[in-house]
């Protein structure tokens, strides 16, 4: 098996003027996203963004207050819309849809839910795109320089679990998307906000209350969401990559005693292989750096009850 394809890169520009996205003013803001102007930076990668949608500008100033943005600058790694499509679906219980350099690879959604079909989309435009990395379905968070990966089936608790420490002196590179470097135990961050779900959001709210919540979007594909800001220091440090140390598989299990149960190795294998959205495409590379990976990082099934057991166990990794 040979390489894929690696996607494109920026080429050699002058450097833009990036500013905290908090030293826009809203109207100003309103209207580089109107124009389609606006180009946030988040970790590696930068996105320009187009949207008239007026809860799109809200929570883009909201959640992502300390990122690097821009008026315009010469080049984005993705140019995405949230637009209303045509016909009566635009004013008729209003629809919105994401675009991708102008085409539509999902259907409309609710126009009530229209930041949480950018972040979705921005997340499909990573995991189908850029093929420079190994993009794994899995939440990354670090220490210093070490790293800890988190791959988990849906309704495991990773998020939540993430949230949690990501807010208890962990930083946080990403709750859905690791970007792992070829070759390498190097992953990259992409601190962007934390997506969480259903019940989930008000055992944050009452174990997090400082953190910065969006309201909440009910009725869609994955129930009730709401998202989380990630923690500003998080932000100030996502253009650092870490290196793994550990991968760690956190199930929530409501009235189970806190335990830790090592995964052999081809069992950790194939679940990384599941959990990897480009491993087809990168081929023998992606076989090649997994197991080498997996030949100096353990690998341990973790099950909690209790987001405080696990942050215990989590501070006593390496020590």
């Amino acid at each position: 098996m040979g390489a894929g394809p690696v996607a494109r890169r920026a080429p050699a520009l002058t450097a833009q003027p990036f500013a905290p996205l908090a030293s826009f003013a809203p109207a100003p803001l309103r209207r580089l996203l109107a124009e389609g102007r606006l180009a946030l930076r988040s970790g590696p990668l930068t996105v320009r963004i187009t949207s008239s949608e007026a809860i799109v500008a809200r929570n883009l100033a909201l959640l992502y207050r300390q990122h690097p943005a821009a008026d315009a600058p010469p080049f984005a790694d993705f140019h995405v819309q949230i637009a209303r499509p045509a016909g009566p679906r635009r004013w008729l219980r209003p629809q919105v849809e994401f675009r991708l350099d102008g085409h539509a690879p999902f259907l409309s959604l609710p126009a009530a839910q229209a930041f949480a079909l950018l972040e979705w989309g921005m997340n499909w435009c990573i995991a189908s795109h850029c093929h420079q990395y190994l993009v794994l379905h899995a939440a990354v968070l670090a220490r210093g320089e070490d790293a800890v990966l988190l791959p988990a089936p849906p309704g495991a608790g990773k998020s939540t679990l993430c949230a949690f420490l990501a807010h208890r002196g962990w930083r946080l590179l990403s709750d859905e998307l690791a970007l792992l470097e070829p070759g390498s135990a190097r992953v990259w961050g992409l601190a962007r906000p934390i997506n969480v779900k259903n019940a989930s959001i008000g055992l944050l709210r009452t174990a997090l209350p400082e953190a910065v919540f969006a309201d909440a979007v009910p009725d869609t594909k994955k129930g009730t969401v709401a998202h989380i800001a990630p923690p500003p220091e998080s932000v100030a440090e996502a253009a650092l990559p870490a290196r793994l140390r550990w991968i760690v598989t956190p199930r929530y299990q409501a009235g189970a005693p806190l335990s830790a149960t090592p995964i052999g190795r081809p069992e950790a294998m194939a679940m990384l292989i599941d959990n990897a959205f480009n491993y087809d495409v990168l081929g023998e590379q992606a076989f090649v750096t997994l197991t080498d990976l997996l030949a100096d990082v353990p690998c341990v099934d973790l099950h909690y009850a209790r987001l405080e057991d696990a942050q215990g166990w989590f501070e006593a990794l390496g020590r």
